[in-house]
């Protein structure tokens, strides 16, 4: 009897890792892109652009390109200089993931939502929103 609860333990602590891993897949992706904003890399965050993804800065809605996209930060970036950036909620289904953060930048705050999908492993950036506190 011992033996069979100490396999049922273990069978019971497995799963429940399997389980956290499952949950949280996708969500570390929000982990170097968080750093990447608050350091103003428009290069390096592009890397977790979609081929095409739609940004809003300030207002100015666009549908981009990867390389469209990546300009357009890296001018925002060179307007409004990040001091730090904080992700308050992650949330979203197994293909499609999204998180909510605050961008303290130029001496402003700024609402950011970053909306990205989850497909075969790979994560991409569909949406890139700024929006600043008023």
């Amino acid at each position: 009897m011992k033996a069979f609860l100490k396999i049922a333990a273990c069978i019971l602590a497995l799963t429940s890792c399997l389980c956290l891993k499952a949950q949280n897949e996708g969500n570390d992706m929000f982990v170097p892109i968080s750093k990447y904003l608050a350091q103003g890399n428009a290069e390096n965050l592009s890397a977790w652009f979609a081929d095409n993804l739609e940004i809003s800065v300030i207002s100015t809605l666009r549908n981009s390109s990867k390389s469209q996209a990546k300009q357009i930060l890296k001018s925002f970036f060179e307007s409004y200089t990040p001091r730090s950036f904080d992700i308050s909620h992650i949330a979203g289904r197994p293909n499609m993931k999204y998180a909510l953060g605050t961008l303290n930048a130029g001496g402003e705050t700024f609402n950011v939502t970053i909306f990205a999908s989850v497909k075969e492993g790979e994560c991409k950036i569909q949406q890139l929103k700024i929006e600043r506190v008023k």
